[in-house]
């Protein structure tokens, strides 16, 4: 059974997190009260009225802010696992020189544990191609330099060109003697190395929250 200390620490990290989204959110509100709207025009030439373009806008932006919250979130609290069960000094973000081309310099591994080098994603929804050849290149780099690359997903996409994607990387990954894991098995992978159930932990904070609204 886990100590109470890990939990303490993913509830406050929650916390922060929403409260700092919250606060974004509701200025990007206050700001686009005073957008200019002329761009509706469009809008209503597509069979969208100015009501329903308000509304897609302020979910457009709000769901930008959402998606990036959620996924330094689960990168953080996963990190959290890590450090639990491993120290901070041995699992750790690490930046390393792209040995092989000239873009970008370095390459950050999201927590590196002794060999371990794990790239940590909430979901990856990317139906771009050219994603397959920087995660193949990166994970190439983490190889050279002496580590095993570790993509640990939580969530699995829905579309079926999402799907292929993460298959071509899943693929590409077991290729070059690395480790993916994605939906169910990765809460297992985080559960398994660190001993810490993060799932059950991020279902009781979101139970608990949706009581509180209650």
């Amino acid at each position: 059974m886990q100590h109470k200390g890990i939990e303490a620490a993913i509830e406050h990290l929650a916390g922060s997190y929403s409260a700092e989204l919250e606060t974004r959110m509701d200025k990007r509100k206050n700001e686009m009260k005073l957008d200019n709207k002329e761009h509706y025009l469009v809008y209503r030439v597509l069979g969208i009225s100015a009501e329903e373009g308000d509304a897609i806008d302020l979910y457009q932006n709000e769901g930008r802010f959402l998606y990036k919250y959620a996924g330094s979130f689960m990168e953080d609290a996963a990190h959290l696992c890590f450090v639990d069960k491993y120290g901070v000094n041995n699992a750790k973000k690490v930046k390393i020189p792209n040995t092989i081309g000239k873009r970008p310099k370095q390459y950050e591994i999201d927590c590196l544990v002794n060999s371990d080098a794990h790239e940590i994603k909430w979901r990856d929804a990317t139906t771009d191609g050219d994603h397959v050849l920087k995660e193949n290149t990166r994970i190439k780099v983490i190889k050279n330099a002496g580590y095993i690359p570790i993509r640990v997903m939580f969530f699995r996409p829905n579309r079926e060109q999402s799907k292929k994607i993460q298959d071509t990387l899943e693929t590409l990954y077991h290729g070059i003697g690395g480790k993916y894991y994605a939906g169910d098995a990765a809460w297992q992978y985080i559960h398994n190395y660190t001993g810490v159930n993060l799932k059950e932990i991020l279902e009781r904070i979101a139970t608990e929250n949706e009581r509180k609204k209650h």
